[in-house]
């Protein structure tokens, strides 16, 4: 093999190299947006089974404890979601459909698109 020879090889081996490094940073953001879209699709299906049973009530009106007997997946709480930073948000379960809430009070998205479904219930 000539020297220009090796040298391309080299150069395409450490471009795919930082490409799948590149591509294994971001999948972790997108796992989490992932668990934190599952764990607000459970407590969306608890809070229409709530209200099914409970047609009268307002969703502004329902309490964690009402909500986490209808969960499906039995938990003994409403599930935990970590932020991007690793801090962890509170799903607010009080407006329909449920959203994440940092400890400010503010609506967490980081995605900016509430139709996506990632990060949020989505359409």
């Amino acid at each position: 093999m000539t020297l220009i020879e090796l040298s391309l090889v080299i150069f395409v081996v450490l471009s795919l190299m930082s490409a799948t490094m590149y591509f294994a940073g971001n999948l972790g953001e997108y796992n989490k947006g992932k668990k934190a879209s599952a764990a607000l699709r459970e407590v969306y299906a608890a809070q229409r089974l709530f209200l099914s049973d409970h047609p009268r009530r307002a969703v502004s009106s329902i309490s964690s404890s009402e909500i986490i007997d209808y969960l499906p997946s039995d938990a003994s709480s409403l599930p935990g979601v970590e932020s991007l930073d690793g801090s962890t948000i509170t799903i607010d379960y009080n407006v329909s459909p449920p959203v994440l809430k940092t400890a400010g009070g503010s609506v967490y998205d980081p995605s900016g698109c509430s139709e996506d479904s990632l990060w949020d219930v989505g359409e």
